[in-house]
């Protein structure tokens, strides 16, 4: 559920640590025009792009517990866009006043070769998926809503099947450490949302 569109990922370099601020839920399709009518009045005043992304998700085991994991990204729709390459660290857990969750990340763009980089490097493919959806902008806020599609036959991105009968609904910010004041702008945001769509500071491993 932490797949935000190629297109709209913020690359990091340097020494900045930069940390992803997440709250996250989900609608019902047929409750997706409505999501998307309240969204259209509540963000900047633009048209919401829209993306189909095909995702990788690599994993290197070695001595530690859990592999660990990157994810490889292209976008499907838009000819000339470079491959992106997303790391994304464990939750911080320690913090329980905090109202989204919080979690290291880097992002990167690269060459198209990047998947063949990373099975020369040891990774091994462990699952792949289609994302399509909407991306809207509120300030420094990004809220995607988008749709998985489960791939039929690995490695045909032509022959998918919708995976749920809901939308994923995900507001984040990505910010420099330090900046916790950002998770009170995104509940009062989320607040507005409601009821429509009912966005949490969900942690990743109590889905496993």
């Amino acid at each position: 559920m932490e797949a935000p569109p190629v297109t709209m990922m913020p690359v990091t370099g340097g020494t900045i640590n930069m940390m992803e601020y997440l709250l996250q839920g989900s609608v019902l399709d047929q409750s997706l025009e409505s999501l998307l009518h309240r969204l259209r009045g509540l963000c900047d005043n633009m048209e919401p792009e829209t993306f189909l992304d095909h995702e990788m998700v690599f994993l290197l085991k070695g001595q530690q517990a859990s592999p660990f994991v990157l994810r490889a990204r292209r976008s499907m729709d838009k000819s000339g866009m470079p491959w992106h390459l997303r790391y994304l660290g464990q939750p911080e857990i320690g913090d329980k006043n905090r109202h989204a969750l919080v979690r290291n990340c880097v992002d990167i763009a690269t060459s198209e070769n990047l998947t063949d980089f990373l099975v020369e490097m040891g990774f091994r493919m462990d699952h792949e998926f289609v994302a399509k959806g909407h991306v809207f902008r509120k300030g420094i806020m990004k809220i995607v809503v988008y749709k998985i599609f489960r791939i039929l036959m690995p490695g045909n991105t032509e022959s998918i099947e919708p995976l749920s009968l809901s939308y994923l609904v995900e507001l984040n910010v990505v910010a420099p450490a330090g900046q916790d004041i950002v998770s009170d702008d995104m509940r009062n945001f989320a607040e507005q949302l409601k009821p429509l769509v009912h966005l949490e500071k969900i942690d990743p491993k109590r889905l496993m």
